[in-house]
């Protein structure tokens, strides 16, 4: 029978060797889309681009209704791709610009074309 120890082992070398594949395969960057809603959309996306040497998308947005039935002007909506490790960065960089933005971030399994380029491992 198998000790509680060896069966923790077992589990941890399984999940190593799973991550070690998926980096092999896939990269070691993971990339995430992210979308920004910000009165400050036009500092935002200046930001990206000058600061952080990324691309920008830009959607026309169409606020819904405010806390107390008021329509909400326009906005435009800011999307970008960025890598895991240039997280906290944009987060401060949004803080700074404006707290109050909604943004929200997803995993991105592929991407092609663009401002994104693949770096090969180094052998």
């Amino acid at each position: 029978m198998l000790s509680v120890e060896t069966a923790l082992y077992s589990i941890l070398t399984y999940l190593a060797a799973s991550k070690t594949i998926d980096f092999i395969i896939e990269g070691i960057e993971e990339y995430l889309g992210v979308t920004i809603i910000s009165a400050h959309s036009e500092e935002i996306r200046v930001m990206i681009i000058e600061q952080m040497g990324r691309g920008v998308t830009l959607y026309q947005g169409k606020r819904g209704f405010g806390k107390y039935g008021e329509h909400l002007p326009n906005i435009d909506i800011v999307f970008t791709v960025i890598t895991r490790l240039e997280i906290a960065k944009l987060n401060a960089e949004i803080e700074r610009l404006d707290p109050n933005a909604f943004v929200v971030m997803g995993s991105i399994k592929e991407t092609k074309g663009g401002m994104i380029k693949k770096r090969p491992l180094a052998h």
